[in-house]
């Protein structure tokens, strides 16, 4: 296989309501590194990458460029502000990725456990077909519930799965994606919302129960767990 240029466009642009610390979530110490740093060295040290671009909020860009000169990252090649919603800064991405970049992926500033092989299998896929996604079986039942709380229908828990990031897109059809949004005002779930919205395929290849979200303070000591796991 032809190896495709690549960048990614991690998503650090959120304000972490729910981990209730005045810090942004992305900025909080984790094995005493901000989250921010752990996921982008993990791109960093990916050899399949070439590029990352970082979506910041307003008042968090320059705290984004001491880290990036702090940590001494050379895949960097822009940080951007991001948007009111994570369509819009993934959108803001986009617009600044290096002009040759052939596969994007997109990935969320706060999930940075995630590793070299889910990197290279979601490029190697996204390449074949268009558009891939990680993402990990539902272990527990998913039940549908009315207004007022009451069950309405129980899910089959065999074809549902939970869906990570990386999000990785052919760089032609994902902005392709992003435009048709933009003209018919459809805001997704996700960046494959998207692509599925315009009526293209996505494949759904593995991931990994320990590629979590770190959007709670119960993450936060889970997230302690996972890095005294893997230190040798």
């Amino acid at each position: 296989m032809k190896q495709p240029i690549c960048t990614v466009i991690i998503v650090a642009a959120g304000k972490g309501r729910r981990m209730g610390t005045e810090i942004s979530k992305q900025f909080l110490p984790l094995a005493g590194k901000e989250i921010l740093a752990h996921t982008v060295e993990r791109f960093e040290e990916a050899p399949a990458v070439d590029a990352i671009v970082l979506v910041a909020g307003a008042n968090a860009l320059t705290d984004v460029e001491n880290l990036t000169q702090r940590y001494g990252w050379k895949k960097v090649r822009a940080v951007v502000e991001g948007g009111k919603e994570r369509q819009d800064s993934v959108r803001k991405g986009l617009a600044a990725l290096p002009l040759d970049t052939e596969i994007v992926l997109i990935h969320d500033g706060v999930r940075p456990f995630v590793t070299r092989e889910m990197i290279e299998n979601s490029i190697r896929k996204a390449w074949e077909t268009g558009a891939c996604v990680v993402g990990v079986p539902a272990k527990d039942t998913i039940t549908v519930c009315d207004e007022g709380g009451f069950a309405v229908k129980t899910l089959d828990r065999s074809t549902l799965w939970q869906i990570q990031t990386p999000q990785t897109f052919r760089r032609e059809l994902i902005l392709q994606a992003y435009d048709y949004a933009q003209k018919e005002n459809f805001m997704g779930t996700d960046d494959a919302s998207l692509v599925m919205g315009m009526g293209a395929p996505v494949q759904v290849i593995m991931g990994d129960y320990g590629n979590i979200k770190i959007t709670t303070q119960e993450d936060l000591l889970i997230a302690e767990a996972f890095l005294g796991e893997e230190k040798p």
